[in-house]
């Protein structure tokens, strides 16, 4: 597996495990996006 790949599944299970809402979830899902965006630069 990956680097990667192994970072988006642990940013997903934290991001899952860390929001109330769907709507909160979406939010952590962009912010987690946003964090891989930065370390694929």
């Amino acid at each position: 597996m990956s680097r990667i790949t192994a970072f988006i599944l642990v940013a997903l299970a934290i991001a899952a495990s860390a929001c109330n809402t769907v709507q909160g979830l979406g939010k952590d899902i962009e912010r987690g996006g946003q964090a891989i965006e930065k370390v694929a630069r």
